[in-house]
């Protein structure tokens, strides 16, 4: 049984997970770039999901669809595929394949199969699973995330009870890579429980790891909260990167507690503070356009965009209604017209990036050299 995965470029790292996943269990992931016999694989994003919806619905072969846009919308896509694999892929697309090469119906916990569908029964321990094998990836070294940022999928897909690969296993990864890079929703949140941070532990990942280390920097983004001496100390001390990338989100703080995000402006300002004395520059992360934003509260991100762009730069999303979140029913706002002028202003010196008329394009990165 000949078993492919859909190279889509948003879905490299899933590709590089699941591969070795399934070359666990006996099953290679054959690399194309169309569907082919006999299986084919794809993992979804919301965005990019309507571009492969008419592949799939006519593919000449079975057809597995996970990712977010999956698990957040599996009905819908269970309409046009074959198999949908609801949340975590490492133990529930080995057992479909398994069961399919048995003759069996696929009807297992985590797929849903035509109007048939059982929760998983089980979750991802991450220190069972490689973190890639012959296909690199960046190494995930955390997985879920207590807070609950309404226009989020992460905590809806994954939970909010954080867990976290064994420093041996970590090392073991990344000493494949001239560079060590980490998938997490909050590097500063190893070892914890996300919200009370164990600086012991991250120090005794980055003392552990014996190659160049970019830690804080994406996709292993940081909280602003989680940014003080001791963080910055150990990034100083142990990593190479001379930028801290963190989500600010909103200049208001009326807008950051009806997203749920946990933090304040002032957090955000203590952080900025913090950075000149570890001569890191800060990255911060904006969304604009939220559903619920006023025009005043949109004033106050453009304060706070302004003070972040004398020191560092900013990367700005316009607000996307992902399906499966709080937020997913709610359009976008219109923005100011001082957001989009001060914006392109800062955009032309290099402070900003991202963009705040196209929202695709954060789904869309540069990927490393080391990422197929």
């Amino acid at each position: 049984m000949q078993v492919n995965w859909r190279h889509i470029h948003a879905a490299r790292n899933s590709y590089a997970v699941l591969a070795a996943a399934c070359e666990k269990e006996g099953f290679a992931l054959n690399r194309v770039d169309g569907p082919d016999d006999d299986i084919t694989c794809y993992s979804l994003n919301s965005l990019n999901a309507a571009q492969y919806q008419d592949e799939i619905a006519s593919a000449g072969c079975l057809t597995i669809v996970g990712g977010p846009h999956a698990t957040a919308l599996p009905t819908e896509v269970a309409a046009y595929a074959d198999y949908v694999i609801v949340g975590e892929g490492e133990f529930t697309l080995p057992r479909l394949l398994a069961d399919i090469q048995k003759g069996g119906g696929g009807k297992i916990p985590g797929v849903m199969k035509g109007g048939w569908y059982q929760p998983a029964d089980t979750g991802v321990r991450l220190d069972a699973y490689p973190a890639f094998s012959e296909i690199k990836g960046y190494v995930e070294i955390s997985r879920g995330c207590p807070f609950s940022c309404g226009y989020c999928q992460t905590p809806r897909i994954f939970g909010h009870c954080m867990r976290h690969r064994s420093v041996d296993e970590i090392v073991r990864y990344t000493s494949r890579h001239k560079e060590a890079r980490f998938v997490s929703p909050n590097a500063f949140a190893y070892g914890s429980d996300g919200i009370h941070p164990r600086w012991d532990k991250v120090e005794a990942l980055l003392k552990a790891c014996k190659n160049q280390i970019f830690f804080g920097t994406f996709p292993s983004e940081v909280r602003p909260e989680s940014i003080c001496k001791e963080s910055l100390a150990l990034v100083h001390r142990y990593c190479a990167n001379t930028k801290l990338h963190f989500g600010a989100q909103s200049g208001s703080d009326a807008v950051l507690k009806k997203l749920g995000r946990g933090h304040s402006v002032a957090d955000v300002l203590a952080a900025l503070d913090l950075f000149s004395d570890f001569s890191f520059e800060p990255v911060v992360d904006f969304i604009v356009g939220l559903p619920f934003e006023t025009d005043d509260d949109q004033r106050q991100s453009l304060d706070l965009i302004r003070a972040v762009a004398r020191t560092g730069t900013i990367h700005v999303h316009r607000f996307i209604p992902l399906p499966g979140t709080p937020l997913a029913n709610l359009p976008a706002r219109s923005l100011l017209p001082e957001t989009e002028k001060l914006c392109g202003s800062l955009a032309l010196t290099g402070k900003v990036t991202g963009s705040w008329n196209d929202p695709e394009i954060r789904f869309f990165r540069r990927p490393s050299n080391d990422i197929p």
